[in-house]
């Protein structure tokens, strides 16, 4: 089995928005070919191989794409939308975000709309510290944790990253990879 990487999500994710219509339709992308890190699993790849995903990979590798996508259209450089206008991609985020979090919920993995929203919230408070570091291992924590289930470390990593502790990027690193070795319960 080949193994998906962030390029194949946020191909899928530009047809799924694309056959979405509205707005944000009409500044879709492709995603330029010389962003090597599109070239390896992310976020999305990561939560969507886990056990809680299975039967739903795809879904839920679209929705964190979504999740995502939104995300950088607050904080960082998007991948498949493109729109110089500012205060357009702050409402693309929020509605990026409205639809990953719905299309989660019609899963009805309730326990991972709440893990997500912290994800949102942590990442969020850890760019506005300049913290791109930690914003990415709240990320990759995060996925891991909707692919995997939560566990106690995962807790403790994120209340020390709302503390701004300055370990919690190496705390949340290591309760992602933690958790991939030994799954967690399969509800977070």
């Amino acid at each position: 089995m080949t193994t998906r990487t962030a390029r194949d999500g946020a191909e899928a994710l530009h047809r799924a928005l694309g056959l979405e219509g509205g707005t944000v339709a009409g500044v879709l992308t492709l995603p330029a070919p010389e962003v090597p890190h599109l070239d390896h699993p992310g976020p999305a790849q990561l939560a969507a191989s886990g056990p809680r995903a299975r039967g739903n990979e795809r879904e839920y590798e679209l929705l964190l794409e979504m999740i995502l996508e939104g995300y950088r259209l607050h904080y960082d450089e998007p991948v498949i939308v493109d729109t110089p206008d500012a205060d357009l991609a702050l409402l693309l985020g929020d509605q990026l975000y409205a639809l990953g979090l719905s299309r989660l919920a019609a899963l009805g993995d309730l326990d991972a709309v709440a893990e997500l929203a912290d994800v949102i919230s942590l990442a969020a408070q850890a760019r506005t510290a300049s913290d791109a570091e930690l914003a990415g291992a709240i990320w990759d924590a995060g996925a891991a944790s909707v692919g995997w289930g939560t566990t106690d470390a995962h807790v403790e990593a994120k209340a020390r990253a709302r503390a701004h502790d300055p370990g919690a990027a190496d705390a949340l690193r290591a309760a992602a990879c933690a958790v991939r070795i030994e799954p967690a319960n399969p509800s977070l």
